[in-house]
């Protein structure tokens, strides 16, 4: 069996639980974030409770607001682009491969399972140094 013939196989495999591990990570991101907009004001309320002693503490809530809501957008995003690669990876679908990437970088920053799941989409789908794509003949 060629090297290549090998290769492509082995994508297969890996494409498969990539598209697993996609669907899974990308419905629990969906369900966190919606959790995120469920408790929204028992968070402001416990940020809140820390600005005791701090001189403008209005500043901070509003900084807090902002930044809160940049996880929430992330998190939906996350959640989303994580389905769709999943879905597009089991489908064998053209766009898979972006989608996951865009996926995967965007969920690095998410310890554990979107840092795990993140390097494992760069491994399996970035090309490698020294091992050529495999050939469609």
């Amino acid at each position: 069996m060629p090297l290549n013939e090998s290769a492509g196989n082995n994508l297969r495999g890996h494409r498969r639980v990539l598209g697993v591990c996609w669907l899974i990570y990308g419905i629990f991101r969906l369900i966190m974030g919606i959790c995120l907009v469920l408790f929204s004001g028992t968070a402001t309320v416990m940020f809140g409770a820390l600005l005791d002693r701090v001189p403008n503490p209005f500043a901070l809530m509003s900084d807090f607001h902002i930044v809160y809501a940049g996880v929430v957008v992330l998190a939906f995003l996350c959640g989303l682009l994580g389905v769709l690669a999943g879905v597009a990876l089991l489908a064998n679908q053209r766009p898979a491969r972006t989608l996951a990437l865009v996926a995967a970088f965007l969920s690095v920053s998410e310890i554990p399972f979107g840092t795990t799941l993140g390097i494992y989409t760069l491994i399996v789908l970035l090309p490698s140094r020294g091992v050529s794509p495999p050939v469609r003949s």
